[in-house]
């Protein structure tokens, strides 16, 4: 399939891209999209029957540790920081 880019196709990349291109790098740009528009062509050709999709490159894995409380209610002695507590809470001046 030829892919053809109109000059007014890169005006409006150029904007979008928030680019102000010379005349020689217009140029230059309509080439290289029209490779990279033909090798997409090319990859869509493959037989890709009994290849699974991805949408990463290498495996994504979960990261995240359980979520395991591990210093447990230790209240009273964090109060003890407080300069002032009331009901077991850190009391601070009213904010308007």
């Amino acid at each position: 399939m030829a892919n053809v880019i109109t000059d007014e196709t890169i005006d409006y990349v150029g904007i979008l891209a928030k680019l102000e291109l010379s005349a020689e790098e217009k140029e230059q740009a309509k080439k290289d999209l029209v490779e990279m528009l033909d090798y997409i062509d090319q990859l869509g050709e493959l037989d890709t029957t009994g290849v699974e999709p991805m949408s990463h490159v290498f495996p994504v894995h979960n990261v995240f540790r359980e979520d395991v409380v591990t210093n447990g209610d230790d209240r009273d002695s964090i109060l003890k920081n407080a300069p002032e507590e009331k009901d077991g809470m850190f009391l601070v001046p009213n904010t308007f």
